[in-house]
């Protein structure tokens, strides 16, 4: 195959789901900060789940079953763990 047949994919920007890519994006990237502290186990909880929910979204609207399942499976762990925290066991 040339190089000439091979099709260059551009994400387009400024979309519906640019948005939540990015902004989900951006929030595990602070749960992951609040993490390396070991100082805000909840806060880090919470934005996770929050990042996790908006990759939930992004999954259903691209329709990818591996983006659905990561996110939902990552959710479930994370809602638990929040609970467990906040009832303490």
């Amino acid at each position: 195959m040339s190089i000439e047949k091979v099709k260059r994919f551009k994400t387009p920007k400024l979309t519906r789901d640019w948005y939540i890519k990015w902004s989900s994006s951006a929030i595990i990237l602070m749960a992951m900060v609040l993490r390396s502290t070991g100082q805000f186990p909840l806060a880090d909880m919470i934005l996770s789940l929050i990042g996790c929910a908006g990759w939930i979204a992004i999954g259903i609207m691209w329709k990818d079953k591996a983006i659905l399942v990561l996110n939902v499976v990552a959710c479930f762990i994370l809602a638990t763990g929040i609970v467990n925290s906040l009832i303490g066991v």
